[in-house]
């Protein structure tokens, strides 16, 4: 991939998704950088998020409510969607101990290269749990 250009638009939208954990829509994204940046286009978003995604420094979280949302941290993490209000959130990895074993007993036995996983848990999140 060629030198990407520095866009000060780009550098706000990936700082916003390094800073929040609400893992928010391109729409959130944009109402989030026009406080800062009135006069940027929701367009201007979708590509840089999209460029974000290609190049590693965020990922693409598919959701219930039909669109995708976006997270800023790029370590390997695991997900959890609420089936109830949409909120996702980040498990921490003690809570998904022994999936690094099923990862590593799928890679001995695929004759191919996996470079990595997406797996996500769904239910109820606490707040909902409690509503029922």
């Amino acid at each position: 991939m060629a030198v990407l250009k520095y866009s000060r638009q780009r550098e706000a939208i990936k700082n916003y998704l390094m800073s929040t954990k609400v893992h928010p829509t391109a729409d959130m994204v944009y109402g989030k950088i026009r406080e800062e940046y009135p006069n940027i286009s929701l367009g201007t978003v979708y590509r840089n998020l999209s460029l974000l995604v290609e190049i590693g420094e965020a990922v693409k979280v598919p959701s219930f409510d039909g669109c995708d949302h976006f997270d800023g941290d790029t370590s390997p993490h695991y997900h959890f969607l609420c089936t109830e209000c949409g909120r996702i959130v980040d498990l921490d990895e003690n809570m998904v101990t022994g999936l690094e074993e099923m990862n590593k007993k799928v890679n001995e036995n695929f004759n191919g290269t996996i470079d990595g996983c997406a797996i996500h848990f769904f239910g109820k999140c606490p707040e909902c749990t409690v509503k029922s």
